[in-house]
């Protein structure tokens, strides 16, 4: 696979790359380039996180590109996730692994090349608060603020102060790992600017750019390459007003608008059954003939046609009716061709068939229904 080849596949999981000409030129010098993605553990495995991300990392590997999965376990502490129990942050950090290991079967995919990094290592490391501490002396707390949004929180006078070592602390994590790239959702734009922004800044006592105060090898001209995947929707209605997440109002109603384990009946997780999937998905939001903000539509062209060839809709008029790309679905939807309920279980039985056979491992293996029923039976928190 030469060059271009490369660029391109990552380009398709892609909503945004900053910049195009950084990643071809880490294509350029580097074989194997790195990238990583960073979770929060935080209660049961839902669809952008036990489906979508194994589909984008089958064409990341696919491009050559060596990936770190970083376990936020620490990160997941401060957020007050799983009531900031480390104990059981950590079992379902051992979940989501099994969650991966699975849906990597079922996809396709041979996971067991990517590197699983504890961030609790991270947090014992002298030399990782080092670098915490050098990116913080060299942003404004109201940079900080701005960027505590990838955390899921908004900026507020009742935050505890711990959230705001969260930007810096995500930063830093970059820099640690010597990282080429920063392949995380487009919630998380916000503070991989940021690390761009003070990876070049000149350190006013040392006099040298911080990348190398860092000691950061990686990226290009001592910078991250920023490759943003599109964010899963919710199945509910996106609201119909800025939110705050971020100053672009594209951004901020897709951030709003991300699926979320704590709404459950507008989040669809890896354990439904086919008949709450059918519930759901039928109740979902789908205007007719409108594809802008329709997760229905999302789910098919970011889900369904990266898992399988072509998607058939079985018409209740017309007939059934097979699409080879979203692009022909989304042509058809929208010239009224497709009916939204015949869309909403046509999508119902992709998603049954990528979902079901997670759900019968942690159902039959005794090890991941362990897992499942321990993280099953704590409250998730938002």
């Amino acid at each position: 696979m030469d060059v271009e080849e490369k660029v391109e596949l990552v380009k398709g999981i892609a909503a945004e790359v900053i910049t195009e000409e950084e990643l071809r030129t880490l294509f350029e010098t580097k074989e194997h380039p790195v990238a990583y993605d960073g979770f929060e553990p935080s209660g049961l495995a839902h669809l952008p996180l036990g489906v979508y991300r194994p589909l984008l990392l089958r064409d990341l590997l696919k491009a050559g590109v060596k990936f770190k999965l970083l376990l936020a376990d620490t990160f997941a502490w401060i957020n007050n996730k799983l009531g900031g129990d480390i104990e059981r942050i950590r079992k379902a950090a051992e979940y989501y692994l099994e969650v991966w290991r699975v849906a990597g079967r079922v996809i396709g995919v041979d996971l067991s090349s990517v590197e699983v990094v504890w961030h609790k290592d991270f947090f014992d490391d002298p030399e990782y608060w080092r670098k915490v501490l050098l990116i913080a002396k060299n942003h404004t707390i109201t940079r900080t603020r701005r960027a505590l949004t990838i955390a899921g929180r908004l900026d507020a006078g009742s935050n505890p102060t711990a959230f705001y070592f969260y930007p810096s602390m995500q930063c830093a994590d970059i820099f640690h790992m010597q990282v080429d790239i920063c392949q995380l959702g487009l919630d998380q734009r916000k503070v991989n600017v940021l690390a761009r922004e003070v990876a070049e800044k000149v350190d006013p006592f040392y006099g040298k750019p911080l990348y190398k105060l860092l000691g950061y090898e990686g990226g290009v001209n001592g910078k991250p390459v920023l490759v943003h995947h599109p964010i899963i929707p919710g199945l509910g209605e996106p609201p119909r007003s800025r939110v705050g997440y971020d100053e672009d109002s594209r951004i901020d109603a897709a951030i709003a608008s991300k699926m979320s384990k704590s709404k459950p009946e507008t989040c669809i997780f890896v354990h439904d059954s086919p008949d709450v999937v059918r519930r759901k998905i039928r109740k979902a939001y789908c205007p007719p003939r409108t594809a802008e903000n329709n997760p229905i539509l999302a789910y098919a062209k970011e889900i369904v046609f990266r898992a399988f060839k072509e998607f058939t809709v079985e018409r209740k008029y017309g007939g059934p009716i097979t699409f080879y790309s979203y692009e022909e679905l989304e042509k058809a939807y929208v010239a009224g061709e497709v009916h939204p309920l015949d869309l909403k279980m046509a999508l119902a039985d992709y998603l049954i068939k990528l979902i079901d056979p997670i759900r019968r491992h942690f159902e039959e293996n005794s090890k991941a229904r362990e897992l499942y029923q321990l993280i099953a039976s704590t409250a998730v928190t938002r």
